[in-house]
């Protein structure tokens, strides 16, 4: 990282004006010449400038930096304990506030990441735009991080398509910058997730296909496991059902090699609903209870498990099963009320409460003045094709025929934007 580079971004992070960096030392003027690499400045300017920013030029500890920091970039893509990733967060953290490294630049792109994975998505956003102010002098690896960290941030608050744009830019960078291969398939695999959240079918199973690949030749069998899942996805929605499950029973049995719970009850989860998606209500009531009952799940898991049971009972007019795993529910809704997935889960177990208790007002208002604007605004179409219908057949059922065609309207609608994604 040049020296220029490093001081702006000191500056910018500690919110110093060149003003007062410069003050007493060079000109305004020289300062910023020196801040975009347009002058070499001497080794006593540099000096003087770092010392006013609090800043040790020291190389020795930049290699300490060095070391620390490619650790803690790999434990950002590997499943690692959070509380340790943290801690080494603060401890580079302490070290850069002080030593002047070449690694600062990549540390501070890769803090993006870093506050995405604790769930902090206000302080990436924040992250973003501070570093806005200097990506003007990124080299072309740290471009490829930012394009990616910028979509990740994209991908978490559900805007894809500029999701794709920047990891399709950070694509178009590998093949100016020296990355590993596990990093090559990472990219393809994030590519591919985001294709199948757009509904591009085909794209999904081209790069995902470029990623097992990759993680075959390395032997990581979990990543191969993750793409097995994404694979039997994109052919569930092109109705290639036999070749779906296969893939996900590839998954399951990776993820059992593995010992990885949580991969197998991913794939219970996608088997559920691919069986219930194909009518087979029984097969899909026994994987989604799979899920409920292992308490090792994470509790997002859990719930999307039971609220897809509370759907299949009430499919098959089982209430006292949809009562039942409605408790079961608010159980696990009052365990996480910060997940991102909360606000969805309560309208489907207030939606289907107020279904199977006649509380016809309360069911009316809830999805009209609140679960559909939301999934509206969440470009929820999975969703929103249900939902619609439920409402739609509700009022059809009570004689209001011009309300249950609007909704009717509104269902068909979504799917054909569904299918023209």
């Amino acid at each position: 990282m040049e020296i220029g580079s490093f001081i702006k971004l000191q500056r910018v992070k500690q919110g110093m004006t060149q003003e007062e960096l410069a003050d007493g030392i060079v000109s305004m003027s020289y300062l910023s010449k020196i801040e975009n690499q347009r002058t070499d400045a001497s080794p006593e300017v540099i000096s003087m400038l770092c010392t006013r920013l609090g800043i040790e030029l020291n190389s020795e500890k930049d290699e300490t930096i060095k070391e620390k920091c490619q650790n803690w970039f790999n434990m950002l893509f590997e499943q690692n304990d959070k509380s340790e990733i943290i801690s080494t967060y603060e401890e580079i953290s302490q070290l850069m506030s002080v030593v002047r490294s070449d690694n600062l630049m990549m540390f501070e792109i890769h803090k993006i990441r870093y506050f995405l994975l604790i769930g902090e998505y206000d302080k990436a956003l924040e992250q973003i735009n501070s570093l806005s102010e200097v990506a003007g002098s990124f080299d072309n690896t740290h471009l490829y991080y930012w394009y990616k960290f910028k979509g990740n941030y994209s991908s978490v608050i559900g805007e894809f398509t500029h999701a794709m744009r920047m990891y399709r830019l950070a694509e178009k960078k590998i093949n100016q910058i020296n990355i590993s291969d596990a990093e090559q398939a990472d990219i393809y695999y994030i590519i591919a997730i985001t294709h199948s959240k757009l509904r591009n079918v085909l794209e999904t199973i081209d790069y995902t296909n470029k990623a097992i690949d990759i993680f075959q030749r390395e032997y990581n069998f979990i990543r191969c496991a993750q793409c097995h899942i994404v694979l039997g996805i994109a052919y569930r929605r092109i109705k290639m059902y036999e070749k779906a499950i296969k893939h996900y029973n590839l998954a399951k049995h990776l993820g059992g090699l593995n010992k990885n719970n949580e991969m197998i009850q991913l794939t219970n989860q996608n088997l559920g609903y691919l069986y219930s998606n194909i009518g087979d209500t029984k097969e899909g009531i026994k994987h989604f209870l799979e899920v409920v009952k292992d308490e090792k799940t994470k509790v997002t898991g859990r719930l999307m498990a039971v609220t897809n049971l509370i759907k299949e009972y009430y499919k098959i007019q089982n209430f006292d099963k949809v009562e039942e795993m409605i408790v079961v529910a608010n159980n696990l809704l009052k365990q996480d009320k910060n997940d991102v997935y909360h606000r969805l889960y309560n309208y489907i177990v207030l939606t289907f409460e107020y279904a199977i208790t006649n509380q016809d007002e309360k069911f009316t208002s809830l999805l009209i003045e609140e679960f559909i604007p939301y999934l509206k605004k969440q470009k929820d179409h999975a969703n929103l094709i249900i939902y619609s219908n439920m409402i739609a057949k509700h009022y059809e059922s009570v004689g209001r025929y011009k309300d249950s065609v609007k909704y009717y309207k509104l269902a068909n609608l979504t799917y054909e934007e569904v299918v023209n994604l």
